[in-house]
């Protein structure tokens, strides 16, 4: 019996190296420990009138802080903001998500906002995806996009949104399915130092790159499969959107035949602008609310970049019928043409 319980001893040992080096060698410890997160510090942003309106820019345009963090009437066209919820928080309407995604109320109400969360507390959630409550923050924050957000940029966020009228609005609390409520955790990556000011704007081409960053066109222009995008497809289309809008295929940015090559500058900006190309109207899940907002020149230097893109031969037309692609394994119109 005592050499059997030796054995038994030795087993679970051997049983839990591999465990071990398996949990070491695949997804790590973080989905089991927790994100890595810095401490808090005590900083605090002094507001002024340069900040506000900067940062009145970014939210409200640039990143498009208020169109996932503020109210929508989905069923309309444009799906605009109801007035008087601007930041208030949102349950993100998009299917398909793992789980339920809720937007925090931002606005300065003590009760069901952030009037009690430190100006570093949104920091870090805005750069380093840590929750004020220190939790992983699901990655449709994209938090890493927002970490090459420049620190004047950031503390003028931080301004304009403790300006928000307080909206006292009650939302569920993020609720991510298994396992991807622990996958999340080895995500977060802390900042350790500064992030200086964007020294690119004299080169259109890598100031446009910059601002096409902090915008995450990216992500619902690159195809994804089980959350990791489809390689070489980079702004080539085909992002499955589903919501009240309908369903719909992201189109391909790229300089390719199949993408966009008929635009000129001049027919980027309307289109950012109006929500149009030429008589044909967008999907209403392109937020054209939040970039109709942006400058004529910032718009000009995020189609200089896209100029430079490498072309992606992928046709997505969603006036057709939805069959599958082999190139970006969605299921999207003209998919079966590629």
């Amino acid at each position: 019996m005592a050499r059997l319980g030796k054995w038994l001893l030795i087993g679970v040992v051997a049983l839990a190296g591999v465990l071990a080096i398996a949990i070491t060698a695949t997804v790590g410890w973080r989905p089991l420990i927790g994100p890595k997160a810095r401490p808090l510090s005590n900083r605090t942003f002094e507001r002024t009138p340069q900040r506000l309106e900067r940062g009145r820019y970014i939210a409200s345009a640039l990143s498009g802080c208020l169109y996932c963090h503020s109210h929508h009437d989905w069923a309309a066209p444009g799906t605009p903001i109801v007035p008087g919820t601007e930041g208030a928080g949102e349950v993100q309407p998009e299917a398909n998500l793992p789980g339920r995604i809720v937007a925090p109320n931002l606005t300065p109400d003590r009760e069901t906002g952030a009037g009690n969360w430190t100006d570093d507390q949104l920091a870090r959630a805005i750069r380093e995806g840590i929750g004020h409550d220190g939790r992983a923050l699901f990655p449709m924050m994209p938090y890493m996009h927002y970490r090459e957000m420049p620190d004047e940029d950031v503390a003028s966020v931080i301004v304009y949104l403790r300006s928000l009228p307080a909206v006292r609005r009650e939302l569920p609390k993020t609720e991510i399915i298994f396992p991807v409520k622990y996958l999340v955790r080895s995500m977060p990556e802390p900042l350790t130092s500064p992030v200086a000011e964007d020294a690119s704007a004299s080169d259109m081409v890598r100031h446009g790159a910059h601002l096409v960053n902090l915008a995450g066109c990216s992500d619902c222009h690159t195809p994804q499969v089980h959350g990791e995008r489809v390689p070489g497809m980079d702004f080539a289309g085909g992002m499955i959107l589903s919501g009240a809008w309908g369903s719909v295929a992201s189109a391909n940015l790229t300089p390719d035949a199949t993408g966009i090559p008929y635009y000129d500058e001049a027919l980027f900006v309307q289109v950012l602008h109006s929500g149009y190309v030429k008589a044909r109207p967008l999907n209403s899940i392109m937020p054209v609310v939040v970039y109709t907002n942006l400058t004529d020149s910032d718009l000009k230097a995020m189609f200089a970049y896209l100029r430079t893109l490498k072309p992606v031969k992928h046709r997505v037309d969603n006036a057709e019928p939805a069959t599958e692609c082999k190139v970006c394994r969605q299921k999207h119109g003209a998919g079966a043409e590629n």
